[in-house]
């Protein structure tokens, strides 16, 4: 049986631009973003006085990045839970090392065990409906597979966003089509909760959305072109470049502290 962790006082995320919150808005400061793991602290912190919440997570950012100086940063700050997503980044390019990306990952996630750290990880979403990421579907269920095990080795706790079905939703990804919505971030971050074991909450996160009323040939074919110029071309120049966007970008929260 699961033995879920209590007392949670101190909460450092890591990970890349899916941890950081793209691109769930931050009203009260124009540029930023809130995402999943702020909605999961501001939960924690209604249950624990005193409670710490530090971000790491920047956009962009390799799994190299996030089990090395993210992950050397974490452990300084002494934290009793992290959360640690990445890899996706990596999976985007063809002849990543899934194996390679697994042995990482739980080369990071037994460090912070041996810290005595509550680890959080997370599955990546089925892209069986997107019309991009859906072609890597079958190397997101290797890394997944991969993430459950680790998960089960080391003990761990997974936030299962493969089986959120919930998530195969096109309203719950932001305009650029690889990001989640607030209303994403806001399901992921009731999900984790979950996960770390409020399973007294009711489960209306996994809920999916009444059907949707069809796009036109003509609309469905304009948003397309719309994202193709926004966002696809930027990354490929990108790509092309050797560039990131989250190369001038630093932590938002790069402290343990309370929050508002």
């Amino acid at each position: 049986m699961t033995e879920f962790p209590t007392d949670l006082r101190r909460y450092v995320a890591i990970g890349d631009s899916f941890t950081e919150g793209m691109v769930d808005e931050n009203p009260s400061d124009p540029g930023s973003y809130v995402g999943w793991a702020d909605r999961l602290a501001a939960r924690l912190a209604v249950d624990t006085p005193g409670f710490g919440y530090a971000n790491l997570a920047i956009r962009g950012r390799l799994l190299a990045d996030i089990v090395g100086p993210q992950l050397d940063a974490a452990l300084a700050l002494e934290p009793d839970l992290v959360s640690i997503v990445g890899g996706g980044n990596d999976i985007l390019r063809p002849k990543a090392d899934l194996d390679a990306i697994a042995d990482s990952l739980e080369d990071a996630v037994a460090r912070l065990r041996d810290a005595g750290v509550t680890v959080l990880m997370a599955t990546m979403g089925d892209p069986v409906g997107a019309p991009v990421l859906r072609r890597l579907r079958g190397r997101i269920a290797v890394h997944n597979a991969n993430v459950f095990g680790i998960a089960q080795r080391q003990g761990a706790l997974v936030v299962d966003l493969w089986g959120l079905r919930a998530l195969r939703d096109a309203r719950m990804w932001g305009t650029d089509r690889i990001h989640l919505s607030t209303e994403g971030h806001e399901r992921v971050a009731a999900q984790a909760y979950w996960a770390l074991g409020h399973r007294d909450t009711d489960r209306d996160w996994a809920e999916e959305l009444p059907p949707a009323p069809p796009l036109g040939r003509r609309e469905a074919l304009a948003g397309h072109a719309a994202w193709a110029k926004e966002y696809a071309a930027p990354w490929v120049r990108r790509r092309i470049q050797g560039t990131s966007s989250g190369d001038s970008i630093s932590a938002k929260r790069p402290e343990v502290e309370p929050l508002d």
